[in-house]
């Protein structure tokens, strides 16, 4: 997700329960050693008040999905095993999961929560997927949580090793803290418990530290203090932050790691975090381009997405969307109001007031503006797509161009090859499409129709106004139009006295006789 600076964000607190040194306590505490790493990201919620058919967790931020963002803040920390605890939606969930493990490589496991029973419930069925003889570290987090990365895990196991603790919990201190558990401190400043904000008292109520909900469990005190923790609270849930007081009660290490940034760990509940939280993703995104050598003119315009990849000394005008899988080569300037889903831009290349997915263009290339790329689109370098120009599935060569009011869908064009303005390549019979080829040097006419499939050589020409319907050899020029016809006097005999006919008489008594210099042989017309 973000790179660089969240570790600084967060701070080791009250490391242990007693004064004891780590080296003393570490022959019999289990949580002394960290071992080996297992991941558990909690994702069954129904999210009701996000009032939507979508599971909340599939809801995009920065075009992944909020389980996605937690997945990958999980796996980067390398665990030995990662699972999602799926309910609600589980189908499609999973569904998402499998994709999302074959691009990162690594099983993703799923455990189900039939019902949801409260946070130590959802552990507890994580658990269940796992090996019983599980040990080492288990960190815990949500599918909602998408700020939330694996430099900031990173710290917390770091924490949790280093302190031998049993438990490390990752807090942070929030303005207004309604709504979330407080962390609770012992008289000497360790960790003593958390309680849930319907729990609290009011003196508890007035508490600022709150807990993420993210946590370090030693494997074996987990298990163990899962199996004692009740229903006897305002809920009537399993919660999982009474393992706290479990591991606290019997002797363990409760430590925590305060994380100054609070956005890293802040939720959605409801479609207004959603925009908040993307918002605020965005515009740290949008930072850590622009101190990588990316100009961002108007950042309040601008959206990309987490994956975009941008090259320095790009460009990025008002208006612009970059969306998944775009990526931008150097000195290439995007905008204003353009948006790209899936498209590599080459270095140099300008991309103007333009809609594009999965499109390739070509260094130096030039589009739009008002250009329509649809996938399949692949621009050459020093190509041109130019002013109302829509093109699909289709290969422009090297300094070819189309440069107005077209329709390209299913064509080869060869190299340095000039399409004239108003040309339709009709790919579609109405059963199949069919496929036009243009060779390289060739200059085609406007208002051209090409009627596939049909193939036009090298170097050939097109007139003006022709519908080719059969092959151009090489080097020939195709004029595929009726002869024109001029009734002379129409205008006098069947419109007398009209302005038309006044102005007729008017250059006819001055000797225009409307016959242009060189018309006779001009039977091209590019349009240019």
């Amino acid at each position: 997700m973000l790179q660089g600076g969240t570790a600084s964000a967060c701070s080791a607190t009250d490391r242990s329960v007693s004064d004891h040194a780590a080296t003393d306590h570490a022959a019999t505490d289990p949580g002394a050693t960290a071992g080996p790493v297992t991941a558990v990201v909690l994702a069954a919620g129904e999210g009701t008040r996000m009032r939507s058919a979508t599971p909340k967790v599939l809801h995009p931020v920065a075009g992944r999905p909020l389980v996605e963002h937690a997945v990958r803040a999980a796996a980067g920390i390398d665990p030995a095993h990662l699972v999602v605890v799926v309910g609600h939606g589980r189908e499609a969930v999973a569904a998402h999961l499998d994709g999302l493990g074959a691009r990162l490589g690594r099983e993703l496991r799923t455990a189900v929560q039939e019902e949801q029973n409260g946070t130590g419930h959802a552990v507890g069925c994580a658990l269940d997927a796992l090996p019983a003889d599980l040990t080492g570290t288990v960190v815990v987090s949500y599918g909602d949580v998408p700020l939330l990365d694996t430099d900031t895990l990173r710290a917390l196991l770091a924490e949790h090793a280093a302190s031998a603790n049993a438990v490390t919990v990752l807090t942070t201190v929030v303005a207004d803290p309604t709504g979330y558990g407080r962390i609770l401190r012992a008289e000497d400043g360790t960790v003593a418990g958390i309680v849930e904000h319907k729990d609290a008292s009011e003196e508890q109520r007035a508490i600022t530290e709150i807990n993420s909900g993210v946590y370090a469990f030693d494997a074996a005190v987990l298990r163990d203090a899962l199996g004692r923790i009740s229903t006897d609270n305002a809920q009537g849930e399993l919660y999982l932050t009474d393992v706290l007081g479990i591991a606290r009660g019997d002797g363990r290490r409760v430590g925590a790691l305060v994380c100054s940034d609070p956005w890293l760990v802040e939720g959605v509940n409801d479609r207004v975090q959603l925009a908040r939280l993307g918002g605020e993703l965005n515009r740290r995104l949008l930072e850590r381009w622009m101190r990588a050598g990316v100009t961002v003119v108007d950042p309040a315009s601008v959206w990309l997405d987490a994956d975009v990849e941008l090259a320095r000394d790009v460009v990025l005008e008002p208006g612009v969307q970059l969306r998944a899988g775009t990526t931008v080569g150097e000195g290439a300037v995007i905008g204003p109001d353009t948006t790209l889903t899936g498209c590599s831009v080459g270095a140099g290349a300008t991309v103007v007031r333009t809609h594009g997915t999965d499109a390739e263009i070509g260094e130096n290339a030039s589009v739009g503006p008002f250009a329509f790329l649809r996938p399949g689109t692949r621009l050459g370098g020093d190509g041109k797509i130019g002013a109302f120009v829509e093109v699909k599935n289709s290969d422009i060569g090297t300094g070819s161009k189309v440069p107005h009011l077209s329709y390209v869908g299913d064509a080869t064009i060869g190299d340095h090859s000039n399409i004239g303005a108003a040309t339709v390549f009709v790919n579609y019979d109405g059963v199949r499409k069919h496929r036009t080829v243009i060779g390289s040097h060739c200059r085609t006419g406007s208002d051209n129709m090409f009627v596939a499939p049909v193939r036009v050589g090298d170097g050939a020409y097109t007139a003006a106004g022709s519908v080719i319907t059969h092959d151009v050899p090489p080097g020939a020029m195709a004029v595929a139009r009726a002869r024109q016809r001029n009734v002379e006097g129409w205008v006098a005999r069947r419109r007398p006295g009209t302005a038309a006919d006044e102005a007729a008489q008017r250059a006819l008594a001055a000797g225009d006789t409307g016959a242009a210099d060189g018309a006779a042989g001009d039977t091209h017309g590019e349009g240019e």
